[in-house]
């Protein structure tokens, strides 16, 4: 039999936050295209913003991974590193929210967005070869033996979420340098960050299995099997919070059309946060073995244990976490409202303790496509 591998792994996806995007874009249209066609210049703006959005994200999670003693018996019998069944998920969903506040005949802008996004996995790797068979001779007779089974098992399961939180002040500087519908803006606020991570594996294991035929009693030859069993587990809790000053540039530059009848802008934007916190890290692994064998001169099988391995960790840290991100898309926009698309990234330096036994500091991103809608009140 040919070796069986099952592996079950949750990606989760959009969650229909770009589809119900989609259709109520469809009834924005509707509803603000007879209005756009009377606007005739900015003083019909709103002053306030709702705007409400997702994101998919591909998820930049590396972590210490958990090795115990015995791997190398299970690679070198044949089968695949259980490492592969102990990845977290690399794909998330998040969704987002922001009210904006511009008073009129001003060119600051208040506001404050929020941001949410998780992931969740599970995983099942069986790896099983055909048993192996020996023939032996006993009582003038040869019959054939089927071992033990070989095999490694593993499973793992892995949750992630994260947060983050903007309040910011800007003000238009852009004095339509690309254009007479163009906006410039520098913000400057406050960011708050919280990541969360829980991870945790087993891992069954029986690699190595000898079938062989042995004199036990009385010069008779039977079969004797020889082989390993192990076991293991870990689990690890990350977390992270931070607190800091932001600074962001947005952009937008008309491309087609104006906000009157409705237009195409290019959007992009750059930001920087300095977040001052604690991660904290809480870890907990053990791997253990047993030998079954059939000594000379014996009539029975003797299990020896083998030497077992375990650790845990709980280490709690100050530290200051640099952050980076940006983003490029385009944007649809009437007087009242603007359906947005893009690409969006966001990159945490050192914010997890990735470390098992030891410290160890790992930059969290998170990154992808993503749409929104914004509506206008008031004006």
């Amino acid at each position: 039999m040919s070796e069986l591998t099952n592996m079950r792994c949750g990606q989760v996806g959009f969650r229909r936050h770009l589809m119900i995007g989609a259709s109520v874009a469809a009834l924005i249209t509707l509803i603000y295209a007879p209005d756009a066609a009377v606007a005739d210049d900015d003083t019909d703006r709103p002053t306030v913003w709702v705007e409400l959005g997702g994101q998919l994200e591909r998820l930049d999670n590396s972590v210490t991974p958990f090795v115990p003693p015995f791997f190398n018996t299970i690679t070198n019998s044949g089968f695949k590193t259980p490492l592969e069944a102990g990845k977290s998920a690399i794909y998330g969903n998040g969704a987002e929210a922001e009210l904006s506040f511009a008073p009129e005949d001003s060119s600051w802008t208040f506001s404050a967005s929020v941001r949410y996004g998780r992931s969740n996995g599970d995983r099942f790797l069986h790896q099983q070869p055909k048993g192996q068979i020996t023939r032996f001779y006993f009582a003038n007779q040869y019959f054939t033996k089927t071992a033990a089974a070989r095999y490694v098992e593993t499973k793992s399961k892995n949750a992630e979420s994260h947060f983050i939180a903007d309040f910011q002040a800007g003000k238009d500087v852009g004095l339509g340098m690309f254009g007479r519908d163009s906006i410039s803006t520098i913000n400057f606020g406050l960011r708050f960050a919280q990541f969360s991570e829980k991870w945790n594996a087993t891992i069954h294991a029986r690699p190595d299995v000898h079938l062989v035929s042995g004199e036990v009693l009385a010069g008779k030859y039977v079969p004797l099997t020889f082989y390993h069993h192990y076991f293991a587990s870990a689990q690890r809790t990350d977390t992270f919070r931070g607190l800091g000053p932001s600074i962001s540039w947005n952009a937008s530059a008309p491309v087609m059309g104006t906000t009157q009848v409705g237009g195409v802008a290019l959007d992009w934007g750059l930001n920087a946060a300095l977040l001052f916190g604690k991660q904290m890290t809480r870890t907990h692994h053990q791997s253990s073995g047993t030998y079954r064998f059939f000594p000379p001169d014996s009539k029975y099988y003797v299990v020896d244990q083998l030497t077992p391995h375990h650790g845990t960790g709980n280490r709690s840290h100050s530290v200051i976490v640099p952050n980076v991100g940006g983003f490029a898309g385009l944007s649809y926009n009437f007087p009242s409202a603007k359906v947005s698309v893009g690409y969006r990234g966001d990159f945490f330096f050192g914010a997890i303790d990735g470390g098992l036994d030891t410290a160890k500091k790992e930059t969290r991103g998170f990154y992808g496509p993503f749409a929104s809608i914004s509506v206008g009140l008031g004006g």
